[in-house]
């Protein structure tokens, strides 16, 4: 029996699917991987091509690009808490924000996640985070981006839809 304060069934059974129904958490995406390119050259050890692995490479752009990837991911995050939205995708969205680095892509926090990758790769001087860097995006984009696309259409309409008309998924 439900009381006078609770949502009718139909409103709930709504609000239980108001999100894009990812695979994965993309920060576990991105951990799991990390993990497994990381056991991969410990157990196997492939050093990147000699041209990457020069120390101004490895050792310069590495972590340059690790701490841009995290500025960019959290200035996302802080542009969405700032817009009122939920960052987790298994949370409802309640707005397309379009300012700050979304301006430029579609997908801050994801780019900055695969920057951070490649930074840590690069850092590590592991061939794996390269072989594993495909199945990452493509993990990401069919399991998380795509079913986001389709919920924020879905959910915001022409809002959303111009919104994409406009600005790159990726770069």
């Amino acid at each position: 029996m439900t009381s006078p304060e609770d949502p009718p069934e139909d409103s709930r059974e709504e609000t239980a699917r108001d999100h894009p129904g990812v695979i994965a958490p993309p920060p576990i995406i991105f951990a799991g991987t990390t993990v497994l390119a990381l056991a991969l050259h410990w157990l196997l050890p492939k050093a990147l091509p000699a041209v990457l692995m020069a120390e101004e490479i490895s050792h310069g752009v590495g972590p340059v690009l690790a701490v841009l990837s995290v500025i960019l991911g959290m200035a996302s995050i802080r542009r969405f808490r700032k817009a009122g939205t939920n960052v987790p995708p298994w949370q409802p969205a309640t707005t397309v924000v379009e300012t700050g680095p979304y301006r430029f892509t579609r997908n801050p926090m994801y780019l900055g996640l695969a920057g951070l990758y490649l930074g840590i790769g690069l850092i590590v001087g592991s061939l794996w985070f390269a072989v594993l860097f495909i199945p990452f995006i493509i993990v990401m984009q069919r399991g998380v981006i795509l079913r986001e696309e389709v919920y924020l259409a879905r959910k915001f309409g022409d809002a959303y839809l111009d919104y994409k008309s406009r600005v790159r998924r990726w770069l």
